[in-house]
């Protein structure tokens, strides 16, 4: 189902597809807050992929705790998460266990 209540200025050069997986067994909340007049929050479960349209500079932060404390885990930029891109350099797993 198609969110369109935030959606982004599409005509903007640096607007690209982005991916997030979430691969650990904890559900975290995923934020775009540094986009002046724009906020990007969504509810990643355990094993979900999230796919969203954002700005290039946008940085993606991942929030994971238990009940009704969230602990920020990660700052992503953007760019690092456009689908489809292709990498110079050999893939390093990171700590969210994806490449």
């Amino acid at each position: 189902m198609s969110q369109i209540l935030d959606s982004i200025t599409v005509n903007s050069d640096n607007v690209v597809l982005c991916c997030y997986v979430n691969a650990t067994s904890k559900i975290q909340v995923a934020r775009i807050t540094n986009i002046t007049g724009w906020y990007f929050e969504r509810v990643v479960f355990p094993g979900q992929r999230l796919i969203f349209e954002s700005y290039q500079e946008a940085m993606l932060e991942i929030h994971s705790g238990m009940m009704a404390s969230a602990i920020l885990a990660d700052r992503i930029a953007c760019a690092d998460l456009i689908v489809g891109k292709e990498l110079n350099e050999p893939e390093v797993m990171n700590s969210r266990g994806a490449a």
